[in-house]
């Protein structure tokens, strides 16, 4: 039998064939003793073959080649990565600026994974009705430079159903990953699409401003026939994983076309001389603020090597 893999808890998954039947199975255990880069194997949204047995008992085969993942860099296992999910459309990052707030570093490695992995990546604000005047122009102004960049940007009120319509027509026919850091909405955000779900939602923490984890597990969530929601626990680094230093500057789209105009072919953009990024950000070409978080990323990654 071939299935979906709709929920993984790291020893049970769920999977859904494709006359929508539910099953619940468990990992053949030569995918486990074979030497992994990654700390799950399986993950949501993969395509496996599984078998039966007599007493019921289901058992994972065959994993299928993946088109497309998203991963970031494991807890427990800072070398290796975590599959966050497969064979998916388009990741769509939640954010906030109150309560909590999401600094653009988190975002921005949240960008460069998606054009790591080649998903289209949508960047949705929520708790428009918490905002503030000054909230409101912070978030005008990073509107304009993602939207700049070729990104889309979203503001929401979930709990108020503000802008809910315009994601409507963003998530039909797709299967979307939905991630962020704890407390940013996650949770409502899929309940609001799919009441059927009752994921619990908490507060913010007061003592820490921080979100609280409500989900722990990915799983998937069908929608208007055509449609599926990923659900991803909340996240609170994006450590980045597959990714060189001297390849970074390629995962930043308007960096990307100024590369060859830099005088030398290995530039990184750093301390060389006559380099156009960093002439493209002297002239307000390239966000400051994009440059300083490629700047971190790049020096992240050496420190990495070498944990």
């Amino acid at each position: 039998m071939t299935g979906i893999v709709y929920k993984s808890t790291g020893l049970w998954y769920s999977i859904i064939d494709d006359s929508g039947r539910l099953f619940q199975a468990r990992l053949k255990g030569i995918f486990k003793q074979q030497k992994q880069l990654e700390t799950n194997p399986i993950a949501v949204g993969d395509c496996v073959d599984f078998s039966s047995d007599s007493n019921q008992q289901c058992m994972i085969t065959k994993i299928y080649p993946r088109r497309n993942f998203i991963a970031r860099e494991s807890i427990q296992h800072r070398k290796r990565q975590h599959i966050i999910a497969a064979n998916i459309d388009q990741s769509i990052l939640m954010c906030s600026i109150p309560d909590p707030t999401t600094p653009l570093g988190f975002i921005d490695r949240f960008l460069v994974s998606c054009e790591l992995f080649h998903i289209h990546a949508i960047l949705v604000f929520n708790k428009q009705d918490a905002m503030t005047p000054d909230d409101l122009l912070r978030y005008k102004s990073i509107k304009n430079m993602y939207e700049t960049i070729g990104y889309q940007v979203f503001l929401v009120s979930v709990v108020a159903n503000v802008g809910m319509d315009k994601l409507t027509d963003v998530l039909q026919h797709k299967t979307s990953l939905i991630s962020g850091q704890s407390g940013v909405g996650k949770s409502s955000f899929i309940n609001y699409y799919i009441p059927s779900a009752f994921i619990d939602t908490q507060n913010v923490n007061a003592g820490s401003g921080k979100g609280v984890h409500t989900t722990t597990f990915a799983e998937m969530y069908q929608f208007m026939d055509t449609s599926n929601i990923i659900d991803s626990p909340g996240i609170k680094e994006l450590g980045l994983v597959n990714v060189e230093q001297s390849e970074l500057s390629q995962y930043f789209p308007e960096m990307r076309m100024l590369l060859t105009a830099c005088k030398y072919h290995n530039c990184v953009h750093i301390a060389e001389p006559e380099c156009a990024i960093k002439n493209a950000v002297k002239n307000g070409k390239i966000f400051s603020q994009r440059y300083t978080n490629y700047v971190q990323m790049y020096d992240s990654i050496l420190k990495y090597r070498w944990q």
